[in-house]
């Protein structure tokens, strides 16, 4: 059980489960960390990429991408593709995983929470204002912060042998703090295709009480802006020669 794939797996299920957990927390009625705000969300994001990244690590995954377009940046960096299927099920999986596991955790609560579009939110992202070219923009802005900044973080240029032992995850969950609380407010910044799409397919297929729907209209911006984000930033870091 300690290979590539059950790391990128194991780690993204653990990093869907803390980060829809918060969302939860925060949006469904009748549980004591309800209304605490974003400021709670970005941390218990931030915290679930540490925890995934560690758990992935443990697993077999070193490089702990948990996302499709860091997976695929890494891909354009290395000029290696063939391992970019396999780990984009792995991430899919893991994150309808994690996903899945937070609807059972709160299970009581979907029907104490009145309203389909809160619990949606719950699950997956959405544009604060609807304008379908700015929303892929964000998206894609702030994947492409995602991957070059992660890339700074193990240059050369910042330090010949890498960050400090261990330091590593605390920087790139850091940096997703970062991107959150600074670019995060227009779109959820899902800046991981398999983070909105596993969990966006979980609320499509579970008998959640008086969930709505599970607009689709909307999915394909936070997979297409994300990969299209880390491919652009993918082909700078790889140029560059970071």
């Amino acid at each position: 059980m300690h290979s590539l794939w059950f790391g990128e797996f194991m780690g993204t299920l653990v990093l869907v489960l803390l980060g829809t957990g918060v969302n939860a927390g925060v949006i469904l009625r009748k549980n004591y960390a309800e209304d605490s705000g974003w400021l709670v969300i970005t941390i218990g994001w931030a915290l679930g990429v540490l925890c995934g990244v560690l758990v992935a690590q443990a697993f077999g995954s070193p490089g702990a991408n948990l996302n499709p377009a860091i997976t695929l940046a890494v891909a354009i960096v290395s000029g290696d593709y063939s391992q970019v299927l396999s780990l984009w099920l792995a991430q899919l999986l893991g994150a309808m995983g994690g996903a899945a596991l937070m609807a059972l955790h709160y299970g009581p609560h979907w029907r104490l929470t009145p309203d389909p579009a809160a619990k949606l939110g719950v699950f997956c992202t959405n544009a604060a204002v609807r304008s379908p070219a700015f929303n892929l923009l964000s998206e894609v802005l702030g994947t492409a912060v995602l991957v070059v900044v992660a890339a700074a973080i193990f240059s050369r240029g910042v330090s010949a042998n890498g960050p400090a032992a261990g330091m590593g995850p605390w920087l790139v969950s850091c940096l997703v703090w970062g991107i959150g609380l600074s670019l995060g407010g227009t779109t959820g910044y899902a800046i991981n295709p398999a983070r909105d799409l596993g969990p966006r397919l979980v609320h499509w297929l579970l008998p959640i009480p008086g969930k709505g729907g599970s607009n689709w209209s909307y999915a394909l911006i936070p997979i297409a802006g994300p990969l299209l984000g880390g491919a652009l930033a993918g082909f700078l870091v790889r140029y560059a020669h970071l």
